[in-house]
């Protein structure tokens, strides 16, 4: 199986439960292949179209499959053919500087001895994967089913990690909603920012939950009875992910009604307090325009005049404050 211009990132090859060889060329894929109770995985990085042709010969891989994995940005799936399954599911990882996701796409071409993964760049650490491989030999004996697994158990995880992350988030603008110091542009434009975050996060996450289910059904000879309990811890997984993207969803929404409504309230205070102080300054305003009159009034033109004046002004503003600072007015 010559594949050249691709940078074919592992292989690995496991015989009877137990790592039999990695790191071979390609080349040598079929030959492991043939080897009785043999399963291979090898993984590509950026392939072409020839590479992709020329395993697709070699595995009988079907053309629509093929098609997909040449083509990014497909949806979370598992589709079923005659030979193989092909999965596409996404690794996720959340920039909380930018507020955005960073995806990662990984085609799967499944057989009953094989797996292919098949990737745009770097971006996703493969070796996670191999450690999680690693860390239960035990289960190595279920062959392909096994190596899904632990593919699958490692997107879940980010899938995971990224739902704890927004939450963080929503958890922090929550805590600002009652900050005098943060503007409300400020908080508006987080708050936007983690809402399109979060509506791309449930476009990959939601489907997951039709690719575990469609794994674990009966027909699917992949995975055998003793991965279907692994495969069942994915898909609780995966439900809680999902339930925890509605959550996340109501909450983005209830904050910025509530910021909304902060607001509101606090210009009805601020409205409160002004009319409170106009009031005020309306009892010296009509005392002195009622004594500004051209008109003889008690103590017209007399000191004791002056002196009543002010005191009405003082008494009944001074009245006006304690009332209204009482009420909580002021």
């Amino acid at each position: 199986m010559p594949v050249g211009s691709t940078d074919v990132v592992r292989t690995r090859c496991y015989r009877d439960g137990k790592v039999h060889a990695e790191g071979f060329p390609v080349a040598e894929v079929s030959d492991h292949l043939a080897e009785p109770g043999a399963t291979v995985w090898f993984d590509l990085c950026g392939p072409h179209d020839d590479d992709l042709g020329v395993i697709r010969e070699e595995l009988g891989l079907h053309a629509l499959a093929v098609e997909d994995a040449l083509q990014a940005r497909q949806r979370p799936k598992v589709d079923h053919y005659p030979e193989h399954l092909f999965v596409v599911a996404y690794a996720v990882a959340f920039d909380r500087d930018s507020a955005r996701l960073d995806t990662h796409e990984i085609d799967v071409f499944l057989t009953r001895n094989a797996m292919v993964t098949v990737r745009e760049n770097e971006g996703f650490d493969m070796g996670a994967v191999v450690a999680r491989w690693d860390a239960a030999p035990a289960l190595a004996s279920s062959g392909a089913g096994f190596l899904l697994h632990g593919l699958l158990d490692v997107i879940v995880d980010s899938h995971y990690d990224t739902a704890q992350a927004l939450d963080d988030e929503v958890d922090a603008l929550e805590d600002r909603l009652f900050d005098d110091v943060t503007s409300d542009a400020a908080l508006q434009r987080r708050t936007f920012q983690l809402r399109r975050t979060l509506v791309h996060f449930r476009r990959l996450a939601l489907p997951m939950r039709e690719v575990a289910n469609a794994l674990m059904r009966r027909e699917t000879d992949i995975v055998d009875e003793h991965m279907v309990p692994y495969y069942q811890d994915v898909y609780d997984h995966v439900l809680r992910v999902s339930d925890w993207t509605d959550s996340l969803r109501d909450l983005l929404a209830n904050v910025l009604e509530t910021r909304l409504t902060v607001r509101g309230n606090r210009l009805n205070v601020i409205m409160k307090k002004v009319t409170s102080w106009a009031a005020i300054f309306a009892v010296p305003t009509a005392v002195t325009g009622f004594y500004g009159q051209n008109l003889p009034y008690p103590g017209f033109q007399q000191t004791s005049g002056f002196v009543v004046s002010s005191a009405v002004i003082v008494v009944l503003s001074v009245g006006l404050y304690v009332m209204f600072k009482s009420k909580d007015w002021l």
